[in-house]
């Protein structure tokens, strides 16, 4: 029983012996699946490495394969199993990679090259083709890798991958960098170099890259490579093609790019806008030579084509652009109509005219009044490129050019002018000046299309040009009272002459009758004397047969005067009737006078006894006496009346 009861106990001291010997003879080795295995050699037939740091055949060191998840045997007390987690990068980030071993780098590169391998899973595979130790040009996108960390070191955002080996100055013993790989590692993150590279909307990225040959002298922007790199995301493509070490060329445009931040760093700027009514001349700082292509009458300058270097001939039209600011320089030039104003304080649109002030003249009378002055111009998009070879920029055209040119023209003018004349005749000298200034304007390249003259102004303090200005208002006032005055005289005579023909006209109908009665009563008076001449000429015709041609000539005599004083009477009393005779009306007065006085008096005439008298009375006598009155009034009323008929 005692016997028995020892060998159980020797039994299961042996077995945990041989448990222990299993263990620490590492001849059975369990991976987990979410990590792997990095297997050490301890001894080996073939010796220790001869050169480098992973053994690749066979000799004792680290392995190049690593081991996955599940039991993996091995011979007793040979190797070494490293348990390490796989390598997980996050989505969206990228990862860099560390050779612990490989072919050393060139003195003039930068990172390490894995051109043929361009992999990090195969140890074997990178060392036999060539690949180098050190920061590794290739990145690692996102995702889970199982990586020899004895080999490589993972530097990602979050955390670093590596084997800590004894002696190794960049790993301590709680697995962080430190040293020159710390350092690498603070830069990186930096730089921002674990993102990628996102290009917003209207913003561009200047690139330069830290791998590649040399610039040749003179150059100071690497031109675009001729082959493909996927936009600086392949190095060694990069590098393969030809592509210069620098600031380069070309620029990456909107969107997401996975670059090697130690390779090449960026620099985000915004595109190149130029307005609507502006061009931008190009001013190339790389290219090759150009030729001058402005001909043998320009002599400012040359202008050069697209691709070359110096101001290119061809303007930009309004739009976005993605140019290189270190490359190619963009003056942007108003094709629109801009005003100049040489008036202090005041500034057009595009302040080209900001230290612009008033025009200081001396006038032929003595007095220094400032000009102010504006000037409208523009710029043939098409001459833009010759404006800028020639002078550099608008600014300086306006400030070195034009302000003196100017300035000089309207002195001269104020020199020839006295102050009042040059107030007077302000429209005469704007157009003169408008014609002789577009000459001068169009040998720069511009188009001057209008130039305003203002009111000359004193100085401060004076007060000289103030007095002469207020004489001449005075001046003009006194012109106007008098005009005023001259047109009120006008107005009163159109008025008295208006107002006696309404007068004339409101009596027009009164007239016309006094006229018409007039008339009428001349006709008929005339009316009646040509019909007693006519019976007078009748009576006479008929007395010449008569045998008793002077009886019957006496007789027509008789009757004629007879006649011709009944229409001289007739007419004499049409006449008195119209126009009132005073002659007649006298008469009738004398005679209505002495009638009257025969009347009173009761005085006879004529003795109221007559002997051989045919009997009558006196009342015959003064019939008689009448009639003899009325025969002579009418008598010389017709003698009056013969010379006008």
């Amino acid at each position: 029983m005692k016997g028995r009861r020892m060998l159980q106990y020797y039994l299961i001291a042996g077995l945990v012996v041989l448990i222990i010997l299993v263990i620490a003879s590492n001849c059975i080795v369990y991976i987990p699946n979410e990590k792997l295995g990095i297997v050490e050699k301890k001894w080996s037939g073939r010796g220790s490495v001869q050169g480098g740091f992973i053994a690749l055949n066979g000799e004792a060191g680290f392995q190049p394969a690593v081991l996955r998840g599940g039991f993996h045997l091995f011979f007793p007390f040979q190797y070494r199993v490293h348990r390490h987690d796989l390598v997980t990068i996050q989505q969206g980030t990228l990862a860099y990679v560390f050779a612990r071993d490989g072919l050393p780098m060139a003195p003039s590169q930068n990172l390490a090259c894995n051109k043929a391998a361009n992999d990090f899973t195969d140890v074997r595979a990178f060392l036999d083709n060539g690949g180098q130790k050190g920061l590794q040009r290739k990145i690692m996108r996102e995702g889970t890798y199982a990586i020899n960390l004895a080999q490589f070191v993972v530097l990602t955002e979050d955390r670093v991958y590596a084997l800590r080996l004894p002696g190794d100055g960049n790993i301590n013993s709680k697995g962080e960098v430190v040293g020159s790989l710390a350092a690498v590692l603070e830069d990186l993150s930096s730089r921002g170099g674990f993102r990628p590279l996102v290009i917003r909307e209207d913003k561009l990225a200047v690139v330069t890259t830290h791998e590649g040959r040399s610039l040749p002298e003179g150059t100071i922007v690497a031109p675009v490579v001729a082959g493909d790199h996927r936009d600086y995301q392949e190095p060694e493509a990069f590098i393969d093609h030809g592509g210069f070490k620098g600031r380069q060329l070309q620029v990456l445009v909107e969107g997401t790019y996975y670059l090697n931040a130690r390779f090449a760093t960026h620099e985000i700027v915004a595109k190149t806008i130029v307005p609507v009514g502006f061009v931008g001349v190009v001013v190339s700082y790389t290219g090759k030579e150009g030729n001058d292509i402005t001909g043998e009458s320009y002599r400012h300058g040359e202008l050069v084509g697209d691709d070359e270097k110096g101001v290119q001939a061809t303007p930009l039209l309004p739009g976005k652009y993605a140019l290189n600011p270190y490359a190619k320089k963009v003056i942007e030039v108003p094709t629109t109509n801009f005003i100049l104003k040489w008036q202090a304080g005041q500034v057009g649109s595009h302040e080209l005219d900001r230290s612009l002030s008033e025009i200081s003249l001396i006038t032929k009378d003595a007095f220094e009044p400032d000009l102010p002055l504006s000037v409208v111009v523009n710029i043939d998009y098409k001459m833009a490129p010759l404006v800028i070879q020639r002078f550099g920029d608008i600014r300086r055209l306006v400030e070195q050019t034009l302000d003196p040119m100017v300035a000089a023209y309207f002195k001269n003018i104020g020199q020839g002018k006295t102050l009042i004349e040059l107030l007077q005749e302000r429209s005469d000298i704007q157009e003169r000046a408008k014609e002789e200034m577009r000459r001068n304007f169009a040998g720069y390249n511009l188009t001057l299309n209008e130039v305003l003259i203002g009111t000359p102004r004193a100085k401060q303090g004076d007060t000289q040009i103030e007095t002469i200005l207020r004489q001449l208002r005075e001046r003009q006032v006194s012109r106007e009272q008098l005009e005023t005055y001259k047109t009120k005289e006008a107005a009163a005579v159109q008025e008295r002459i208006l107002r006696e023909a309404e007068a004339r006209a409101s009596q027009q109908t009164s007239i016309t009758q006094s006229e018409l009665a007039v008339k009428i009563a001349e006709n008929n008076g005339s009316a009646a004397v040509q019909k007693a001449i006519k019976s007078a000429e009748e009576a006479r015709q008929m007395a010449a047969g008569s045998a008793d041609a002077k009886r019957k000539l006496a007789e027509a005599e008789a009757y004629q005067v007879a006649a011709i004083g009944q229409a001289q009477a007739k007419a004499t009393e049409m006449n008195v009737a119209a126009y009132g005779g005073p002659e007649l009306q006298f008469q009738q007065t004398v005679l209505m006078r002495f009638a009257e006085a025969i009347e009173r008096g009761q005085v006879q005439l004529v003795p109221s006894i007559q002997v051989g008298g045919s009997g009558q009375g006196s009342g015959s006598a003064i019939d008689a006496f009448m009639a003899m009155a009325v025969k002579e009034m009418a008598a010389r009323q017709l003698k009056q009346e013969q010379p006008a008929a």
